[in-house]
C-alpha cells in the first residue's frame, strides 16, 4: 500500500489489526515441532489461566471464531428436542447465518429486549408450550454480555437471570465475544460474570487477538461431550499452540482488560464529544466499545465518504460506531470534528 494510511476505522473492532504483544507471542510460539491439537505447552497454560480467572471447575476449549464458540457452548447444554431463549438482537439470531439451526437442530425462541437486555419475566413469557410434546421445550436461555448494543448487564441483573433459570429448569449460555469490555465496565472480575453462567465464551478475537475465543465449561458434567463436538464442529485446531499463544499473551499481565478498558474510553470519549454537535443523539447508553447514534440520513452519507462504520438502523437513521484496542484519542478527535462539520453541513 502506498500513500497516506488509511483513517481508523469503526465499523467494528473486528477492524483492528493484531496487538503486538500477541503478534510476538505468536512468533514465539513458531519455534521447533509441538504435538498437535493441543497436547502442547502453550495451551496448557491458556487454559489452566483461563480455569483460574474464570472460576470454572470444568474445563476451557479453545476454538476459532466467536460463532464456532456459541455454537459448541449451546451444543453442550442442549438436548435435541430444547430449544433456545433469546433476545431478537442476539447475535446467534440475527448475524450467524442460521448455525445454531442448521448445526444443532435447535429452534431459537426471540423475545423483544430494550437495549439488548433480556429479564425474568422476558424468558417467563416464552415458557408457556413446556409439556406440551408439540411445542419445542425452552432449555437454554442465551445472554450477551456486552450485548449487541453496546450496553451491559449489571452482576445483579445477570444473577437474577441465572436465579430464575436454575428455579425454572433452565440453563444459561453467556455470549462473551465482548466480555472483557463488560468486565471494564463494570470494574469486576471474569469469576464475577462466569459465576452467572453454566457455559460461556471468552473472546479474544475482538480484543487485540488475531483470531481466537474459549469456550469456558463451569461445571465438569456438562463438558463430557465437549472434546467430540468441537471436533464434530471444525473448530479443533490442529496446531493448537498459536490459538494459545494468543491468550497468554492476553493474560500477561491483564492485557486482556487493559485493552478494553481503552477501547471503552474511547467509545466515551466519542460519545461525550457528540454532545455539543447539534442533531446527533445517542440511541443507547454507552457502556462498552460502541456507540450508537442518530443522526440526519445526509450527514450519514457525508460522513461515509471518509469514513468507514455500519449504518445499524437504516429506518431509523442509527449507526453504529466501534472503537478498538488501537484506537487513539486523535482517531476519536478527527472523527468529531468531520462529525461537526457533516452536520453544518446538512444544516446548511
Amino acid at each position: 500500500m502506498n500513500g497516506a494510511a488509511p483513517r481508523k476505522s469503526f465499523g467494528s473492532d473486528n477492524h483492528a489489526g493484531t496487538h503486538p504483544a500477541v503478534m510476538r507471542a505468536i512468533a514465539e510460539a513458531n519455534t521447533g515441532d509441538a504435538v498437535a491439537y493441543g497436547a502442547d505447552p502453550w495451551t496448557e497454560q491458556a487454559v489452566g489461566d483461563i480455569r483460574r480467572l474464570s472460576g470454572a471447575q470444568g474445563d476451557v476449549y479453545l476454538v476459532l471464531n466467536g460463532s464456532g464458540a456459541n455454537v459448541l457452548g449451546l451444543g453442550l447444554l442442549l438436548d435435541r428436542h430444547e430449544a433456545v431463549i433469546c433476545a431478537e438482537s442476539a447475535h446467534i439470531n440475527t448475524d450467524e447465518c442460521g448455525s445454531p439451526e442448521r448445526i444443532l437442530g435447535t429452534k431459537l425462541l426471540t423475545v423483544p429486549a430494550p437495549e439488548g437486555k433480556i429479564t425474568p419475566e422476558l424468558i417467563a413469557a416464552r415458557l408457556s408450550g413446556r409439556g406440551d410434546e408439540h411445542f419445542a421445550q425452552p432449555g437454554v436461555v442465551a445472554v450477551t454480555q456486552s450485548t449487541e448494543f453496546g450496553t451491559c448487564y449489571s452482576l445483579d441483573e445477570l444473577g437474577a437471570i441465572k436465579e430464575f433459570c436454575a428455579a425454572n429448569g433452565l440453563r444459561v449460555f453467556l455470549d462473551g465475544a465482548r466480555l472483557a469490555n463488560a468486565a471494564a465496565y463494570l470494574g469486576c472480575t471474569l469469576a464475577d460474570l462466569a459465576a452467572n453462567a453454566d457455559v460461556l465464551s471468552f473472546g479474544g478475537t475482538k480484543n487485540g487477538a488475531m483470531g481466537v475465543e474459549a469456550v469456558i465449561v463451569m461445571r465438569p458434567a456438562d463438558g463430557v461431550n465437549a472434546p467430540y463436538l468441537r471436533k464434530q464442529h471444525m473448530q479443533l485446531s490442529s496446531k493448537m499452540r498459536f490459538l494459545a499463544a494468543q491468550f497468554n499473551a492476553l493474560l500477561a499481565d491483564d492485557l486482556w482488560l487493559a485493552n478494553a478498558a481503552h477501547a471503552n474510553a474511547m467509545a466515551a470519549r466519542l460519545a461525550s464529544g457528540l454532545a455539543t454537535i447539534p442533531g446527533v443523539d445517542l440511541a443507547y447508553p454507552v457502556q462498552s466499545d460502541a456507540v450508537f447514534a442518530r443522526l440526519d440520513p445526509g450527514h450519514v452519507a457525508e460522513l461515509q465518504r471518509d469514513w468507514t462504520f455500519h449504518v445499524w438502523d437504516e429506518s431509523a437513521s442509527i449507526v453504529r460506531w466501534m472503537t478498538a484496542f488501537d484506537t487513539q484519542e486523535s482517531d476519536i478527535d478527527a472523527f468529531l470534528s468531520d462529525i461537526a462539520a457533516a452536520s453544518g453541513a446538512v444544516r446548511s
